[in-house]
């Protein structure tokens, strides 16, 4: 890949030996994604991460909330960089028919047996770290400071970030000047963009259990329905973004999952819903969890539910917003590599818990999309205005990056992001 800036910048110089690292890298990918792993699970993907840091000469330290690796290559006096990537898959059946697809199975935290898949490009990110952080191991002289190479267990149970945390990383790493991660997302690969302020949306999950009173199914007069009642909740969920919420302010309010029952002729004594919400607004996000409750507790009263519902949130993921100068450092880096390709994207709906790291720390972050869609479908479903039917979402059991040049941009990213600072 040509620089459309000065090719004599240092991030030119390290990423010179970037074309000798393909064929190991996408080694080390297609290797990745054929053996996804859950959340705090990922023990065989800590281990290639460690061996391979340990091989580019890097400090290594294992186990870190549970699964978590930390590296540390230290180069001299200058900025200390921290580089996150995430390791967790999904409980998802791929389809995606690539020899090198998933068939993997596993026991999750409820001990349900379920497939697995990479299907939100966390085995990319991490392919991707690797791939910078031996090119900056090899090429000392292009750089000074001290680089740390954060794998992270978890983001999809948003925990890993906490666990890591409290299990002392602040201690267990030098104090960063800038905290930086990346992720693949369904545009065009060898295309990258950053945003300054809110990127990704906060996000939560709520379980609400209704109760009722259970029957025959052939005397529904002596029951409460409680698969009733939470089809009564479904729908009226639906008007609160529509009815509650300012038009242009962002909310996604999502009713996931519902269960009721076990058996056709039996009315259950109970049903649970499971929620998820999405905002950049802190008081948006308290409105949409205030009119849940209303409705909820209000359908309950109207169905004569015989005990109050039960709310439980969990999952919270804070919203990512990414430092003014920090992103502005980068997005420059950006332009002055990539040229054109390098963008300005609009804010995502998705959400993360990177943030609490540098957070944290008290140090400032910037986190970036890259894309992963083949470019040449994108453009015919651009054009044809199938995007959203043609082209696989992250958590989409076809979702799947082109190898190249998804890994080739993102490790170029993750170099040229780190040089802003540590090529000064």
């Amino acid at each position: 890949m040509m620089a459309a800036g000065d090719d004599s910048g240092s991030p030119v110089r390290v990423l010179a030996g970037q074309a000798a690292i393909t064929a190991w890298q996408q080694d080390v990918y297609r290797s990745l994604h054929a053996h996804p792993e859950l959340g705090h699970q990922e023990t065989r993907t800590a281990a290639t991460v460690a061996e391979a840091l340990r091989g580019f000469g890097f400090e290594v330290q294992e186990k870190i909330g549970t699964t978590g690796v930390v590296g540390i290559l230290k180069n001299g006096d200058g900025p200390t960089v921290l580089m996150r990537a995430d390791m967790d898959a999904l409980p998802v059946a791929e389809t995606t028919g690539l020899d090198y697809a998933s068939t993997e199975h596993s026991t999750d935290s409820d001990g349900n047996e379920v497939p697995v898949m990479h299907a939100c490009g966390h085995d990319v990110h991490v392919a991707c770290l690797l791939g910078a952080a031996r090119l900056l191991a090899a090429t000392p002289g292009s750089w000074r400071g001290t680089y740390i190479a954060l794998f992270q267990p978890a983001e999809e149970l948003a925990d890993g970030a906490d666990v890591m945390l409290k299990d002392a990383l602040a201690e267990k790493i030098p104090r960063p000047d800038v905290a930086l991660a990346q992720h693949v997302l369904p545009f065009p690969a060898g295309h990258l963009g950053t945003r300054e302020g809110a990127f990704l949306s906060s996000g939560d999950s709520m379980r609400v259990t209704v109760w009722g009173r259970g029957s025959h199914g052939s005397m529904p007069q002596l029951s409460v329905d409680p698969v009733v009642l939470a089809s009564m909740i479904v729908v009226r969920l639906q008007s609160v973004v529509a009815r509650e919420i300012t038009p242009g302010e962002f909310a996604v309010l999502t009713v996931g999952r519902i269960a009721g029952g076990s058996k056709s002729n039996i009315i259950s004594d109970h049903a649970v819903l499971e929620l998820n919400i999405r905002t950049f607004s802190e008081t948006t996000r308290a409105a949409i969890v205030a009119a849940i409750r209303r409705i909820v507790q209000g359908e309950c009263e109207a169905s004569g539910s015989p005990q109050p519902p039960d709310f439980e949130l969990y999952d919270h993921y804070p919203v990512t917003s990414n430092d003014a100068d920090a992103t502005q450092a980068v997005a420059a880096a950006f332009r002055n590599y990539f040229g054109e390709r390098a963008v300005t994207l609009d804010r995502q709906s998705a959400s993360e818990d990177f943030s609490e790291i540098p957070d944290a720390l008290g140090v400032p972050y910037t986190y970036w999309g890259i894309g992963g869609a083949d470019p040449d479908a994108y453009a015919r479903a651009l054009e044809a205005g199938t995007v959203a039917v043609d082209i696989p979402a992250n958590h989409s059991p076809n979702f799947a990056p082109v190898i190249e040049p998804t890994l080739e941009t993102g490790t170029a990213a993750a170099v040229v992001a780190a040089l802003a600072w540590l090529g000064e």
